[in-house]
């Protein structure tokens, strides 16, 4: 009976994080419905295609909860990797004499992928009746990664200045923190090694070796 204690106690304690994160994912789809987001892109393939199809239920909603924000912090990561080169697009294209409009337009059409995906809804949103201060405050709102980018355009479509300098100035910035990331992800290898070094290689070596000997040590015994 103790024993039958023993285990619905822990099986309760292992239970009660998915019960949270279930609660937590039913309380955010009850946002969404009352208030709809875009369509999303209908290419979804891969392990966020197949969550999408798994039944309702608490570890549904848990296993899509996760998958999806691991998905959106590897769409955050990649965006990061080409907002440098749209920097210097938009410098380029400022220098070249086009308005802060323009060289979005020209970064919608020539930026990276991902990059580009988030820069055409500007251009999208100015031909439907909204103003570029607008457009630009949406894009800043649905993607924060590029915050500092429209707050540059910002400053420099409603006061004037020049956005050039500040254009440089954020792609270096960018450059030496995709820099620092990098150096920090190289810092962790050693520690991920651990894992296959401490549980697969090292017993893999006593099973070769010290298991061996042991066996022919008692034999011989």
């Amino acid at each position: 009976m103790t024993a039958w204690l023993v285990a619905g106690g822990w099986g309760l304690a292992a239970a009660a994080p998915l019960l949270v994160q279930a609660r937590r994912q039913r309380v955010v789809r009850r946002v969404t419905v009352l208030r709809p987001e875009p369509a999303p892109a209908p290419a979804r393939a891969g392990w966020f295609a197949c969550a999408r199809r798994l039944p309702l239920g608490a570890p549904g909603r848990v296993v899509r909860g996760l998958l999806a924000h691991g998905r959106g912090r590897r769409d955050d990561a990649a965006l990061a990797t080409e907002l440098p080169v749209g920097l210097d697009l938009l410098g380029v294209a400022v220098g070249s004499g086009c308005t802060p409009y323009l060289a979005v337009e020209v970064a919608a059409q020539w930026a990276p992928a991902r990059l580009q995906a988030c820069l055409r809804s500007v251009p999208r949103a100015c031909a439907l009746g909204d103003s570029f201060t607008g457009a630009l405050d949406a894009l800043a709102a649905a993607t924060p990664r590029l915050r500092t980018l429209a707050d540059a355009l910002l400053a420099s479509d409603r006061l004037g200045a020049p956005v050039g300098d500040a254009l440089a100035r954020l792609a270096a910035e960018e450059r030496a923190a995709l820099r620092r990331r990098a150096e920090a992800a190289a810092r962790t290898v050693p520690v991920r090694l651990l894992f296959p070094l401490v549980f697969l290689v090292l017993p893999a070596f006593g099973l070769l070796t010290v298991v061996p000997t042991l066996v022919n040590g008692l034999a011989r015994t």
